[in-house]
Formats: C-alpha cells, structure tokens, sequence
C-alpha cells in the first residue's frame, strides 16, 4: 500500500464526494428554513441585525438574503429542491443524472404554466390593483389598503416609455426616486408628478420660492470664477492692475449671467457651485438659483420638465429650456427644506414622497413599495397572470406527476420527486395558516389530480381551500417563470459540486517577502528582553 500522497498544503481543508453534497444540501435547507415562514399573508416578521449595530425588521425575503451574512457558499440557493435530492445521492445516484431529470421537469413545469396563464389589459386599473395588492398583500403595509399598489400603479405608468411594436420599457431605479421624510402619517404619501430633492434657494430672502409655470434652465457647469489648476502667480506692477484684474472676474461672471439671462428663465438649477456674485446678478434679475443638485436629480428634473442639461452657458438655446411644470415651490417639512417642481404636462420622470412615523417603518414600506413598483413594472412589461396561492405550483406539480408515468430508465424517480418539491410552496403557506397541512394538502391534491379547475389554492388568510379567480388571488407570469427557473438551476449547480477546497490564500505579488510566523513568546525569553531607553 503506498503512502498517501498530500498535494495541498496543510491550511487548506478539502472536503469531496457525497460529504459535499450533503454539506449543499445542509446549508440550502438552513436557510430555506428562514425564509419558509414569510411566505403569505399570515407570515412572521424577522429581525435581523446588521454589522453596523442597525436593526431591519422585515419578512421580505429578497431583503432577509441580502442582510443574511452566510458562512456556506450554497446557502442562498434552493431549499427544497435539494431536500428531495438527498435521497438519491444516498441512493448512489450520480448528480448528472438528478440534473437532467430536473431540468427536464422545469421545462415541462414551464409549459404547463403557459397553458394556465391568462393575458390581462394593462391600461385596466382596478385589475392591475387587485393584482399588484395580490402580490404585496402578505407585506406589513397591507394594513394600509390599496395605499402603496396605487402609489407604485401611478409611478410605473408615469415613467413608463414606449418602444414601439407594444412594447413598454420601465426604468425604475433611473427615473423613480424615492424620498422618506419622518413625520406625518402614511396617508399623506403620495406620488408626484413632477420631482422634488432636499436643497433651498442659495439666497433665501432674495429669491423667490414660489413660482408658476416657470422656465428651468439645468447647468453642468460651475457659475464661478475659474481657478487656476495649480497655483498660480500673477506679478502686478501697478496697483490699477489689481483692480482690473478684479473687474475681469466680475466680468467673466457678469458674462455667464448674462448669457443665461437671454432665455428668460425663472430658475436655474446647477450641478457645480454658485459664486456670491453669480448671485447677486441672477437675484437682481428675478431668478431663482439652486446649486450642487446631485447628477441623478438633475437628470430627474430634465425628464420631468423636458428641459435639456447644459455644459456651457454660452451653448444655450430655446430648447433647452424646460417649460413643462406647472409650479416650483420650495417648503419646509419637518426641518429641513425640499424643493417641488410639480404638476408637470407630461413628466417621464417621478418622485414617490414617503411619510411616516418612524425611521425603520418608512424604510420598511420603501422595501414593499419597491416590491409593488416592480411587480408593475413586470405586468407593464410581461401581461400575462398565473394563479397564486400554490394554484400555480399544484397544477404543475399534478402535471409533472403524470407525465412522470412515461419517462423511461431511472431518470423517472428524480423527475418525480421534483413534481413533488414543486407542493411546498402550497405546504408552506397552509402551515403559516395554522390550519391541518395533511388534510388540506391532499383535499388540494385531490382536486388538481384530476385536472378539473388550474385556479384553486389556499387562501392564505383563513387557510380555506378556494377558486383565486374569485378571491383575486394572482401572481405575474415572468416572476413565478424565474423563481422555477432559478430554484432548478440553482439546485443542479450546487448538485454538480463534489469537491470543495477551502483555505487558498491569495497569492503574493513577485517579490514581496512571504510574511513571517508569528513568534510566540516564551515565560523565560520575557526576561532577558533589552529594555527601550525612555
């Protein structure tokens, strides 16, 4: 027998065969664990801390995974998918095999969800309400009613831009800005058709904060005297010299204002700084100034009131003034000052104004509202609807089952087994229900067995089984689509793992001295240690 041979260094750990799968598996479940008690209406909250000391408290999955710091790389991956795994690997079946069995049934899966999802009219309100509360009933501001679906409905239409050949395109995180002010109650939150960004008027006092139908100019530009890159000297002789030098940077400035001036404006909105003097003159003018707005306000403000953004004054054109708001008003909320530009004629760019009592429950509705904003934006993108409440998932996994009866060879057991990972989701929502999961499990079995009606499910609140055409119970067909895309995909990369090597330390720039060892101190070298002159 030779002896072994060892290739690795001894930091590094390596872990390989079924142990490794196991270890997947493990870790997906943990944290599938986590998360199984948020699905539905009647789901927990949890409470995660962050590294800076914060607290979210949220029963959003996506924000629960993206706070969770996972020690196992294959943690955020499929539960359930893998749970049903385990079995086989210990059956010595080899991965490749449950890979194609799975991938198998996620395309069938696929096709039977196309069969069930029916197409919806976008431009039709109360549907898209009751579809996108539907989907945001089970978050924490469902208390509130409709409040946050007609917020998000409202801000994607605003924003949404057409394309041509009915396609419509939804930029959420570009166009649509979300601004939470404490205080006030929820009610007050509201979408406006315009923008508004948290900077005043530069001379309060002077300039005026209210103005109608005003005609914007948008700056990239600094409206101040240049200085010099590096230091630079300038030797005067005479001392009228200083004064002319002094009179051309009143000039220059001069110059700048009065080219913005030609276009009658009755703001001017810069990215860069204003100087005093600038100032001064657009003051004396009647024109109210706001300097060093952030770039993506600015381009929120350009889309909101069609102006164009300038890089240099003296390029200006009637064009590129924006004449399409109504009203810009600056107002104090709470402590601070907030600039409106308002009622604007055909804004594709929004502001989503967010009021609320406290810190943790305004970042917690700004979570569900980017939740219902992109559930519209999908619907907007994608009309087509399936059943939710596990009517989709139980129809699927039905029709897996039976299609499972013709696979040949011994991809047939995988295949089956994933027809039935697809019931957790209805288990799951029945257990958060507190009602008898196995009798309500196989009742609900019994019913999609035969094929008879693709829409009946759980209602979440009570438990009950029930037809979701009637309780308007639905889900967006391009996001139950992804979830059993990702959950299969997901599942067979982690099942294709079989060795994992830990431990690899980065390696080191040619050259640079290897670190040395830590010395550990000895009781007796402590004595003879020279002593450090004070």
């Amino acid at each position: 027998m030779h002896a072994p041979v060892v290739v690795l260094k001894d930091s590094t750990k390596r872990e390989s065969g079924t142990k490794v799968h196991h270890a997947n598996i493990r870790a997906a479940k943990a944290v599938a664990e986590v998360i199984r008690t948020t699905l539905g209406p009647r789901s927990m909250l949890k409470m995660l801390l962050d590294a800076a000391g914060g607290i979210v408290v949220t029963n959003d999955g996506n924000a629960i995974l993206r706070e969770l710091d996972l020690a196992h790389p294959a943690a955020k991956a499929s539960g359930e998918m893998l749970h049903v795994a385990e079995d086989f690997i210990d059956k010595n079946f080899h991965p490749t095999v449950i890979c194609r069995a799975y991938t198998k049934a996620l395309e069938d899966a696929i096709t039977v969800i196309d069969k069930v999802a029916m197409t919806i009219d976008v431009k039709d309100r109360a549907t898209m309400l009751g579809l996108v509360k539907s989907c945001i009933g089970t978050k924490f501001t469902s208390q509130f009613g409709d409040l946050i679906a007609d917020l998000a409905i409202e801000a994607t239409t605003i924003v949404g831009v057409d394309l041509g050949q009915g396609l419509r395109e939804v930029d959420i995180k570009k166009y649509i800005k979300v601004e939470k002010v404490p205080g006030g109650q929820l009610e007050d939150s509201q979408v406006l058709k315009g923008v508004m960004f948290n900077k005043d008027v530069v001379a309060p006092g002077k300039m005026r904060r209210k103005i109608l139908n005003p005609r914007v100019i948008l700056l990239d530009s600094p409206l101040e005297y240049k200085k010099g890159e590096n230091q630079t000297n300038a030797e005067i002789m005479k001392d009228e010299d200083w004064e002319v030098l002094l009179k051309m940077e009143e000039e220059y400035i001069q110059n700048l204002c009065g080219q913005i001036l030609l276009h009658k404006p009755d703001v001017v909105i810069t990215e860069k700084g204003l100087s005093d003097l600038a100032c001064h003159y657009l003051s004396k003018a009647g024109v109210t100034a706001i300097r060093r707005v952030r770039k993506t306000d600015n381009n929120r403000i350009a889309k909101a009131c069609g102006a164009v953004i300038v890089n240099r004054p003296d390029e200006l054109q009637e064009s590129d003034v924006g004449t399409g708001a109504g009203l810009f008003e600056v107002k104090k909320i709470g402590d601070e000052f907030f600039t409106f530009i308002v009622d604007c004629k055909d804004p594709k760019a929004c502001t989503v104004l967010l009021r609320g009592a406290s810190k943790d429950l305004l970042n917690e509705v700004e979570r569900n509202l980017q939740d219902a904003m992109c559930v519209a934006r999908n619907i907007i993108k994608n009309p087509k609807l399936v059943p939710g409440g596990g009517a989709t998932e139980l129809t699927v996994s039905a029709a897996l089952k039976q299609k499972s009866a013709s696979i040949e060879g011994i991809e047939k057991w995988p295949y089956e087994a994933a027809a039935l990972a697809f019931e957790a989701i209805p288990r799951t929502l029945a257990q958060n229900c507190g009602v008898n999961v196995i009798r309500t499990m196989t009742a609900l079995r019994g019913k999609h067995a035969n094929g008879e009606n693709a829409w009946i499910g759980i209602d979440g609140n009570t438990g009950e089984i029930a037809d979701m055409k009637e309780k308007k119970i639905w889900d967006s067909y391009s996001v139950k689509a992804q979830t059993f895309k990702t959950a299969i995909e997901a599942a067979c990369m982690l099942l294709r793992i079989d060795d994992i090597v830990s431990g690899i330390k980065k390696q080191q720039a040619p050259g640079a001295q290897a670190p040395s060892k830590p010395t550990v101190e000895q009781a007796d070298d402590a004595d003879n240690e020279q002593m450090i002159p004070e």
